[in-house]
């Protein structure tokens, strides 16, 4: 996530802000309140005693406020005394109740249980030290969690009929987890932070140059928020690490993109998937979702260069891998294409 703490769990620091307001993918602003923030707080407070990673932390916080608005539901319909268990008001979607919308019928727990936000959160998490002991799933039950796009994982545990909900609130849970947590917002995760103008004129040979450059790295391994202008961070590049460096060092230090493909996607221009070439962007969505989840460096034919996934490394790879997805094609300089 933030440099240095891509598997570091953190922490509250400070007082709960009176509110926030943030922008989700549709575009729309949201504005929480004490208490809502008072209940993410809760649910990164349990995460850092569980030493659940920062990404699993921020995968709950977004579950929360798709769920529930980060709110503790009642729900009077299907449980009566639910009204007289301490919530922050009725909902009515089944039988799920708490900020995670969990089923008593599902197994998540008892009504009362679920109404509590620390045991509600530990169920979320699961593990070892879950309180559902692996059955129903919490999300450190999930193998690969690290690895899934956030909005995936939590789609795995909650198993929801709209599976693409989640993503849509992940810039908002970027800015709670950031502003309570106390670490600024200048990472791979700050969806708000502008790309920037790119330079007019580059230097000659851009298109060569950024292949070239990210081809120095082939072999390093994938690092989720690793890669800095200067090289690899904690041992490799994620996919938007690797395109940064290759981009700042083909540019002699006169492009430096934000850390985050969702960011990226809005840097130099838009060109059409027929007119693409050698050192252009090709970035890869799923169907409906509002933003892209990978970046690659394209290379000629069917080839990109790219850092694919935890568990991979830097190296060449074809378009076909991402058959059926949304791609679309950047490109940052106006500079002759590679031969």
């Amino acid at each position: 996530m933030w440099d240095g703490q891509t598997t570091a769990s953190l922490g509250v620091a400070g007082p709960v802000p009176e509110g926030l307001s943030a922008t989700n993918t549709h575009g729309e602003t949201v504005t929480l309140n004490k208490q809502q923030l008072t209940r993410a707080a809760t649910i990164i407070a349990v995460g850092n005693q569980q030493q659940v990673p920062a990404r699993g932390q921020l995968i709950a916080i977004m579950t929360a406020l798709t769920e529930s608005s980060l709110r503790v539901r009642s729900n009077v319909g299907a449980y009566p005394h639910s009204a007289e268990i301490p919530n922050d008001g009725d909902g009515s979607d089944h039988d799920s109740v708490g900020m995670f919308q969990q089923r008593p019928a599902a197994g998540w727990g008892a009504v009362e249980n679920l109404m509590d936000p620390v045991w509600s959160s530990r169920a979320f998490y699961g593990g070892p030290n879950g309180p559902n002991h692996r059955s129903p799933r919490g999300l450190l039950d999930i193998d690969g969690w690290q690895s899934m796009e956030p909005g995936a994982a939590a789609q795995a545990v909650q198993v929801s009929a709209y599976p693409d909900r989640y993503a849509i609130n992940q810039p908002i849970a970027e800015k709670v987890l950031s502003a309570l947590s106390g670490l600024s917002l200048t990472s791979n995760l700050d969806c708000a932070q502008p790309a920037g103008e790119l330079p007019a004129n580059l230097p000659p040979g851009f298109p060569g140059a950024f292949v070239t450059a990210a081809a120095t790295q082939l072999g390093k391994p994938y690092v989720w928020g690793g890669g800095n202008f200067e090289g690899p961070t904690s041992g490799g590049f994620d996919c938007s690490g690797l395109v940064l460096y290759a981009a700042y060092q083909a540019s002699g230090g006169r492009i430096r993109l934000p850390h985050y493909s969702g960011s990226q996607i809005h840097a130099g221009q838009g060109i059409a998937w027929s007119d693409k070439k050698p050192g252009d962007l090709i970035f890869f969505s799923y169907p409906g979702a509002g933003r892209p989840h990978h970046v690659a460096i394209y290379v000629s034919g069917d080839r990109i260069l790219h850092a694919p996934r935890t568990g991979d490394v830097v190296r060449y790879g074809t378009i076909g891998e991402f058959a059926g997805e949304v791609m679309t094609v950047r490109r940052l300089a106006g500079a002759p294409a590679l031969v």
